[in-house]
């Protein structure tokens, strides 16, 4: 399976409100942007204006990966921009900046592409089980992206006062996941730490002017220059590190609740979550209305299974409540408790017909849409429907997918950061039962088919292959017999000798077209 393959594949728009004031000083702007993340989005408008840190406030974080629309707010400026991949529409004035309370739900429509028929049998039954249990609030993947660049948590350097550390994460680290001229200015100053008055020969380094110029005026005040950073930037650091001891609280949590044969794993960034596949009635009720807190030196416990986890994954941590604080700067860099709801159940749950799927030639798509309060992650929503068959992508996936894009139905070809090329050719996909009109409430439990779990079912995407005798993680094993169907019969070629078949096919095609037109139609 995929999503995001292209940014019209994931889409979410905010429900929100605010209270209009005609003489307010913050300008409210409806922010339709792709294949940007918010603060990349709000870094390019106050390059572009002029303006000053933290003179734009939202509601929330959307995803980078896809087409999202949400609220934004300018202080004291009125901005206009209209790029291909990012439009803003004005809307009217306040009196206060954007917050959270002003979101009201996120609804979101997805994509999921290079399905089997394997992966359309179990998915009515799994919408089924997500409208009877809910899916767990876990933080997903796109919260934990300085894992994934290699930043790691940069608030346990704050913790532990190792603010050049910090320092050096954020500003000196680049990803090799990567491609932008970022990743080339952090690349400069981890090969001149320490030199502040070299010349950075790139444009991006303009983010970090502050930070730089920290550094040249007091060059060992490491926490100072950190301080220089974007406040909700610096806020999202270290909620980060909140967002991961959430999700190990809430694992262990589960593990408290429920026997080990009612719960299943799925990977993700930070490590391993878990799911809830059943519980009795009072367990659910429980868990339905329980929630788990985001942790902060004044953190209070009144469940015992709570404290149990909270402790257990601060023991783990090498640490206690009170250490989350950071004493120089304990009005700036500071963790606030939050309590979080511990499940939350999609609504209007809506699964649309299956369809041949255009980017991938012998697969098929289905589109998904669903609406969640904000906060809640739309990618678990889909990684809990199709959990049988679903695996994080590594690193050399993701650089894979840059070399191998993927062909359209015009041969045309097209990359994205999850798009990958198919395996070797496939036989078209014969008629699947359709699942349109299956619309998924609390009360349809049972109209879930009888289809049996496929818990044990071996994975239907297809991915590039990994070294032979290696073990490929958070991928069930499949057995030789049951992968016979959807192998070729002969050893499948190489990419570019595949490549070079569907060109010379598709030259043999027009040919014969040709040949099989009329004189007249030739001539013209």
């Amino acid at each position: 399976m995929r999503i995001k393959q292209k940014p019209e594949d994931f889409s979410v728009k905010e429900s929100y409100r605010f209270d209009e004031v005609p003489s307010g000083r913050h300008r409210v702007y409806l922010m339709d942007k792709q294949k940007l993340s918010t603060f990349d989005a709000a870094d390019r408008i106050r390059d572009a204006f002029g303006l000053r840190p933290g003179s734009i406030s939202y509601c929330g974080l959307k995803d980078k990966q896809g087409r999202t629309e949400q609220l934004i707010a300018v202080d004291g400026a009125d901005v206009d921009m209209q790029d291909p991949d990012l439009r803003l529409k004005y809307l009217g004035r306040t009196d206060q900046p954007l917050s959270a309370a002003n979101i009201t739900s996120n609804r979101f429509a997805v994509t999921v592409r290079m399905l089997t028929e394997e992966s359309i049998g179990p998915l009515n039954l799994a919408a089924a089980e997500i409208n009877r249990l809910g899916v767990v609030n876990y933080f997903d993947s796109q919260r934990f992206g300085s894992l994934k660049h290699g930043q790691g948590f940069i608030a346990k350097d704050l913790i532990r006062g190792d603010f050049e550390a910090a320092l050096r994460n954020y500003l000196a680290q680049p990803s090799e996941l990567d491609r932008s001229e970022d990743a080339k200015v952090k690349a400069f100053w981890r090969e001149n730490w320490g030199r502040w008055d070299a010349r950075v020969p790139f444009e991006g380094s303009r983010k970090y002017h502050r930070i730089l110029k920290s550094l040249r005026e007091h060059p060992g005040d490491y926490l100072r220059a950190f301080l220089q950073i974007d406040a909700s930037y610096r806020a999202m650091l270290l909620f980060t590190y909140q967002s991961y001891l959430w999700n190990e609280g809430v694992r262990r949590y589960l593990q408290l609740l429920l026997p080990r044969e009612n719960l299943f794993p799925l990977k993700y960034q930070a490590g391993t979550l878990l799911f809830h596949r059943d519980a009795e009635l009072e367990v659910l009720e429980a868990l339905r209305t329980s929630t788990f807190p985001l942790l902060a030196p004044d953190s209070t416990f009144e469940d015992p299974k709570v404290k149990q986890a909270v402790d257990w994954v601060l023991g783990r941590e090498k640490l206690k409540l009170e250490d989350l604080r950071v004493e120089e700067a304990r009005r700036m860099l500071f963790f606030k408790h939050e309590e979080r709801p511990t499940v939350v159940i999609p609504h209007k749950l809506v699964i649309g017909r299956v369809q041949n799927d255009d980017l991938n030639r012998g697969y098929l798509k289905v589109n998904i849409a669903f609406t969640l309060p904000p906060g809640a992650y739309a990618t678990l929503v889909v990684k809990r429907l199709f959990h049988f068959e679903y695996a994080e992508d590594s690193a050399q996936q993701i650089r894979e997918s840059w070399r191998a894009p993927v062909e359209d139905r015009d041969g045309e070809r097209e990359s994205g950061d999850t798009a990958f090329a198919p395996r070797g050719p496939r036989k078209a996909p014969g008629p699947t039962p359709p699942v349109s009109g299956f619309k998924a409430g609390p009360k349809d439990g049972k109209a879930a088919p009888k289809a049996a779990p496929t818990a044990g079912r071996p994975t239907a995407a297809r991915r590039s292959p990994a070294p032979e005798g290696a073990p490929t993680p958070g991928r069930r094993t499949q057995p030789r017999e049951a992968a016979q169907d959807h192998r070729p019969s002969q050893p499948s070629a190489g990419f570019l000798e595949r490549q070079r078949q569907k060109k010379d096919a598709k030259e043999q095609a027009r040919r014969e077209q040709t040949a099989k037109r009329p004189e007249s139609r030739k001539k013209k």
